[in-house]
């Protein structure tokens, strides 16, 4: 063998430099380890520990520190550590919204509003859905004077084209991207996340990992991230002053109620609100019982009566209280307070055209950021004074220069302390005298409400005016609440609302047991493939066993050193590469057994075993590279890891099979070494293999014929369980200590969220769950994650208190949308380029079109088990992006089989001596030759599947088996179905 010294030198320096790389990981173990140690299970003392010695040297031998050793070790994947994984969706609708000044012209809000309906279900850009949805509704219509004004004029003229208005509206919306991309960058940079990753995907989607972040932290990284920083002070309305207008407002709704229940002709607004009025005495002295929590028979009526009469303080309790001529109105700007539960109503209610009608254009109510009573969980209402000739704020955010958390010296509570910019200060001493009034008298000073994104955070009463540009938000914050307010206010407000339409959240537990289970599987696939080298191959066994350790080692070292993130997908695709790194050495070894069976010797058969078997392995493993190149490129977080494992796994197997070996074989003939090739009960096993595969083609046909039929009848009728990523929705693994079947769950669960809005099933055991509901998926507002998650709460709670939410999961109908298209045409792509790559190389088209019907097969006899086997099985078979990994994994091992059988036959069928011969009976002689390389390699994969379906717990059992199907449907359509269809293509295929 030539190059033995290259080879043995590059092995060498390759293994150096994993050895290296790898032992960066066993570093940082190592100190963690002692970490955890001090902490004795205190999370904030082991990060404490870990921040003191973070510029400290902990590589002995190089001096590193603990920091560069961290940079440097094997990521593990969220899904491994736990943490939060959310995709931000930047919202181009208010964006142009406000572009256009937050324009009123019907044609162009109703572009809006149709373009938001659209992109629902369109990949398409946002600006291009708009354009469209406008030119339908006003095909002249010009968008210039609608977007064009005074200060954008160097950027779009009044008499600007429709053109010009989309290319602005483009440039427009790529900066406010990229803007929300480097701010949202900024707060998480300052909120302390060890190793966040953020990176901007493609349209308007920001893609951030947090790892480690805690379940009881979500939603502070939810109000951290979608907080546009919006900071407006605005000056405010007196209660004494709104108080009589919501009283007649009542009257309004309990005389629309009126009309609508008796159907009837309208009663004058005026009207109910006089009489509402006159009965106001007795009836508001019921509000604040109606807030009891009485059951009673005479709370009920009281309830009933103010729905009818009073439907607005039915919901908002108003700020009143006993003074000495009846019921009065307190004092300051907050005009009523409700439970959380009924904001939506009362924002109904307001909303209304006709309430809209009586409301003073400068008046504003908003709610209150949080609630001031945990306990009653209610918030209260403020009513906002708009000033100036745009009714807005008396002063913006964008005069703010610093801010920082703080404490109150007077109440000790934590504040935000601010400064402002030279001319806010002036507007802000300005705005302060005013809200002070006449000093010294207290009925004289006005409050001043700081609002964040439309939410009242405070509204302090102004006693004196304020100089100097300096001030404070206060409210019953934390610590941890005042830090992240500054860190957002520092870093600068969004250009466009930003919201999660994408979350997955894995708690530390769930986490540690993927890796254990990962490891598990890991460990007994690897036992499993070097005993049965060993039993089959015998002493060149143990040489293929030599070379999947080496290729582990390199696989490991490879990914470690291009900063690659393992995911549990990542550990099933080193599982799978378990099984299929020794299917070059099964080629070379059925080709040396071949050579042997001539009468060559030893070392000239091991020679020809690997020149003969070369151009198979190459072919088979470029075209399962292929696949991993596709996965990579349209797949997405856990899926790129797979992918990026699979790709570098068939590298670094075929560099240990065809280099790694030869140099041990040679190492042995020159030592003399009896090299054996099988043992006694497997060297005659497959070699006289005469089975009628050609002849018998028809009885495949039919039987695949039927069961993909049988498949697609179920999929019309049965149809699929799609997993949340493909349908939308939010997913929940939940834990219970004591047992639950999953029917008391759903009835638990349906009394909160509602009948037939959930789905429930057994998730590893009789204690876990898997709860997929689409409850509140469209609302998009940043309260949603939290309400629908303490409305669930609420009904598990009603089964067991004792429960612990593992991990959850939220897709967004788009994105849904979006990663279901992606599926269906990275599939489709993959056929037809497998099939391309199979034409260059083969050169006829028969060959090609037998690889694309053969891979189609599969795929659909995968999905047919899965449609027809659905709740049947008792395991989930969710059709989701792990599914379709599978699928592509599949397909690349369905052609590595193909390749391998029409590389035999193109031999065969390029003999001298087959150039006369039957081509039919040709066929089936080079199909009988691979059947010990298609059976053994095929028996090696399955076997590290099923452990991998065994092991590998519930979060990957549906994908593994899926490969496990499809493997055993890609070695049989290798076979049976791919070389017939080539052959009955194929009159005459000898070259």
């Amino acid at each position: 063998m030539q190059g033995k010294g290259v080879i043995k030198f590059f092995a060498i320096i390759v293994a150096v430099v994993c050895l290296y790389q790898l032992s960066f990981t066993w570093v940082t173990n190592s100190v963690e380890d002692d970490a955890k140690a001090y902490a004795k299970g205190n999370p904030d003392k082991e990060k404490a520990y870990l921040d003191s010695i973070a510029s400290q040297p902990v590589y002995p031998l190089f001096g590193h520190n603990y920091q560069y050793c961290k940079d440097r070790e094997l990521a593990l994947g969220l899904d491994l550590k736990g943490g939060m994984n959310v995709t931000m969706q930047v919202s181009l609708s208010e964006l142009i919204r406000s572009l256009s000044n937050d324009n009123k012209d019907v044609t162009f809000n109703q572009a809006l509003h149709n373009a938001d309906v659209v992109a629902k279900t369109s990949p398409d850009n946002y600006i291009d859905i708009f354009m469209r949805e406008y030119k339908k509704l006003s095909p002249n219509g010009k968008l210039a004077p609608i977007f064009s004004t005074q200060s954008n004029q160097s950027n779009l003229k009044f008499d600007a084209s429709n053109n010009d208005v989309e290319k602005y509206l483009r440039d427009q919306s790529n900066t406010a991207v990229t803007q929300s991309f480097n701010i949202l960058r900024n707060r998480i940079d300052k909120f302390g996340v060890t190793s966040p990753n953020i990176q901007l995907q493609a349209g308007n989607r920001i893609q951030i990992e947090l790892p480690g972040v805690s379940e009881a932290s979500k939603e502070r990284v939810r109000k951290l991230l979608q907080g546009s920083a919006k900071l407006e002070f605005y000056a405010t309305f007196d209660n004494t002053e709104v108080f009589q207008l919501l009283n007649n407002i009542n009257g309004i709704l309990a005389a629309k109620n009126k009309t609508a229940k008796k159907d009837t002709v309208s009663i004058a607004p005026a009207v109910a609100a006089n009489d509402t009025a006159k009965k106001g005495g007795s009836l508001l002295s019921k509000v604040k019982q109606n807030n009891a929590k009485d059951t009673s028979a005479s709370a009920l009526k009281n309830k009933n009566q103010l729905a009818e009469t009073m439907p607005l303080f039915a919901v908002l309790s108003p700020a009143f209280g006993q003074g000495p001529n009846g019921p009065q109105a307190y004092p300051g700007p907050v005009v009523g307070t409700a439970a959380i539960k009924d904001t939506a109503r009362v924002n109904g209610y307001l909303k209304s055209a006709e309430v809209q009608a009586v409301l003073p254009k400068n008046l504003r109510l908003l709610w209150a950021s949080k609630s001031g009573d945990v306990a009653d969980k209610r918030l209260a209402l403020y009513a906002i004074k708009l000033s100036g000739a745009d009714n807005g704020p008396v002063l913006s955010g964008e005069a703010i220069t610093d801010a920082r958390s703080d404490v109150d010296p007077n109440s000790g509570g934590y504040e935000v302390s601010m400064e402002m910019n030279s001319d806010g200060a002036k507007t802000w001493r300005r705005v302060t005298a005013e809200a002070a009034g006449n000093p010294g008298d207290e009925n004289d000073n006005r409050s001043i409400a700081i609002v964040l994104d439309d939410n009242v955070v405070s509204a302090p009463r102004v006693s004196n005016e304020i100089s100097g540009g300096r001030s404070s938000i206060s409210g019953s914050f934390t610590q941890d609440e005042t830090k992240d307010l500054s860190n957002v206010l520092k870093a600068g407000r969004l250009p466009a609302p930003a919201r999660i339409v994408s979350e997955d959240i894995v708690g530390p537990s769930l986490g540690q047991e993927a890796i254990n289970d990962g490891l598990m599987s890991c460990a007994v696939g690897l036992v499993i493939v070097l005993v049965f080298m060993v039993l089959y191959y015998n002493s060149a066994g143990a040489v293929a066993d030599a070379a999947v350790f080496v290729n582990v080692f390199f696989l490991m070292g490879v990914l470690t050193s291009i900063g690659a993130v393992l995911t549990l997908p990542g550990i099933a695709g080193i599982v799978l590469i378990l099984g299929i790194s020794v299917d070059a050495n099964v080629l070379i070894y059925e080709r040396v057994r071949e050579e042997l069976a001539l009468g060559k010797s030893k070392r000239l058969a091991i020679a020809d075993g690997y020149k003969h078997a070369l151009s198979s392995i190459l072919d088979s493993q470029i075209s399962s590279f292929l696949t991993g190149v596709i996965l990579f490129i349209f797949g997405t977080g856990p899926i790129q890891g797979f992918a990026t494992t699979l790709m570098i796994g068939i590298v670094t197997s075929l560099f240990c099979s065809l280099l790694i070996t030869r140099v041990i074989f040679e190492w042995m003939l020159d030592k003399n070494m009896d090299i054996k090739f099988s043992n006694p009960w497997s060297s005659k096993l497959f070699k006289n293999a005469n089975f009628a595969f050609v002849k018998n083609r028809f009885k495949f046909y039919a039987f695949s014929a039927i069961f993909i039929l049988a498949g697609i009848i179920s999929m019309f009728t049965r149809g699929f369980s799609y997993g949340v990523d493909f349908q939308g929705g939010r997913s929940y693994v939940v834990r219970f200590e004591q047992a639950a079947t999953t029917e008391t769950v759903r009835e638990g669960i349906e009394k909160t969220l509602g009948v037939g809005k959930s789905e429930v099933k057994s998730f590893g055991g009789d204690k876990q769950v898997r709860i997929t509901t689409n409850y509140m998926i469209d609302d998009n507002s940043t309260v949603a994650d939290n309400k629908v998650e303490t409305t669930l709460r609420e009904g598990l709670s009603q089964i067991t208190p004792k429960y612990t939410i593992l991990s959850s999961q939220k897709v967004g109908p788009t994105i849904a949308n979006d990663i279901k298209t992606s599926a269906i045409w990275t599939v489709i792509f993959a056929i037809v380029a497998i099939s391309g790559y199979i034409l260059i190389r083969f050169r006829k088209w028969q060959y090609s079109l037998g690889a694309m019907v053969a891979t189609a097969h599969d795929a659909l006899l995968v999905l047919s088990f899965f449609s027809l086997f659905n709740g049947i099985l008792p395991f989930s078979l969710d059709i989701d992006q792990a599914f379709i990994a599978a699928i592509l994994t599949v397909i690349g091992y369905s052609i590595n089989d193909t390749v391998v059988v029409f590389d035999r036959i193109r031999e065969f069928l390029n003999h001298t001596h087959a150039k006369t011969d039957d081509t039919a009976l040709v066929v089936n002689q080079a199909i009988n030759s691979t059947l010990s390389r298609t059976i053994i390699t095929a028996l090696t994969v399955v076997f590290v599947l099923i452990v991998l379906f065994i092991f590998g717990g519930d979060v990957i059992r549906g994908f593994s088996f899926a490969l496990l199907v499809g493997v055993c449907f890609g070695t049989y359509s290798s076979i049976c179905v791919a070389t017939p269809v080539m052959l009955d293509f194929g009159k005459k295929l000898n070259a």
